[in-house]
């Protein structure tokens, strides 16, 4: 059953990071369930303030609608109420309503709003899908700002103004427009409104987000090196600069070098190092496809190295 306490309020000041895990498949490609209940259950250990089930890291457009509830449902029984658990929903709207649903009736805490399959819509079109997304559900609704899916200022104010709409993750990376738009919310709308750098390995980002106000995050690394994941989320909150450069300089603008050499590396070479550290998720489905074996090898020797370079942060 959700928590009594409102999602905004338990994601506002994360206590870890946002944990975005992998779906598990097996050597048939089916969902491997008893392996994604392990990676979640290691992310929960590990310290996670939230489980995002079944999002982009988690392959949702490659889910059927039976997989996405079973894989909802069994992160929501593993995290028990201790974080909350909030599951994709995306292309047309007549799906996003029913994926909302299914998540609502495995008892996610809320959804993350992916955008609409395909079309590059306006902003009046935009504004009535989200609308009738929350309306659909009790489920408090993060909008995911990225690809067709890009928001005015103006529209953004009408959406924080929307009865169950509670935030927007951006994953476009215009700082300029982010900024334009916390601003016209600020001003134009009363109460809290969540904001979500939710770029490809957001750490790489975060320090520019983190000064135009944006702190909440989504890591895709903790899925397969949380230590690395952690130790910059707390440098973060500290302020510890030093450490969250070296951190930078060392691991993730690396990591994001490797990850620009194939398409859909986001989510493949996540799933690669996860595997790397002794749990098997499984492949990819398609249309993705695995990392070229040379590409998983500089992952493992980095992977390595970020993990030494916490011994000097010791």
């Amino acid at each position: 059953m959700p928590s009594a306490v409102p999602l905004a309020e338990r994601l506002s000041i994360p206590s870890g990071p946002l944990f975005f895990p992998v779906t598990a498949y097996g050597p048939d490609g089916s969902v491997d369930l008893d392996t994604y209940r392990t990676h979640v259950r290691d992310g929960l250990e590990a310290g996670a303030a939230a489980v995002f089930a079944c999002c982009g890291t988690g392959e949702f457009h490659a889910l059927a609608p039976e997989e996405f509830e079973l894989c909802v449902r069994a992160a929501v029984e593993e995290s028990a109420g201790r974080v909350p658990v909030v599951a994709g929903a995306g292309y047309g709207t007549a799906l996003a309503v029913r994926y909302a649903r299914l998540a609502e009736a495995a008892g996610a805490d809320g959804l993350l709003a992916m955008p609409p399959y395909l079309v590059v819509a306006g902003q009046e079109g935009l504004l009535r899908h989200y609308r009738e997304l929350a309306a659909a559900t009790a489920l408090p609704v993060i909008v995911y700002q990225r690809d067709n899916a890009v928001l005015t200022p103006a529209t953004a104010v009408e959406l924080a103004r929307t009865d169950g709409i509670v935030g927007l993750k951006d994953g476009l990376g215009d700082l300029d427009l982010m900024q334009r738009i916390v601003s016209a919310v600020r001003t134009g709308v009363p109460g809290d409104f969540l904001y979500f750098n939710g770029l490809p390995t957001a750490e790489q980002t975060q320090l520019a987000y983190r000064g135009i106000g944006i702190t909440l995050y989504s890591s895709a690394v903790f899925c397969f090196v949380p230590e690395l994941a952690l130790a910059f989320h707390r440098a973060l909150r500290e302020g510890d600069d030093a450490t969250a450069a070296r951190l930078l300089d060392g691991f993730y603008r690396p990591f994001v070098e490797l990850r620009a050499q194939g398409n859909g590396y986001a989510v493949a070479l996540v799933k690669a190092g996860v595997r790397l550290r002794g749990l098997d998720v499984g492949e990819v489905r398609p249309p993705l496809h695995e990392p070229a074996e040379e590409h998983v090898e500089q992952l493992a020797r980095l992977i390595e190295h970020g993990r030494a370079l916490l011994g000097e942060e010791a």
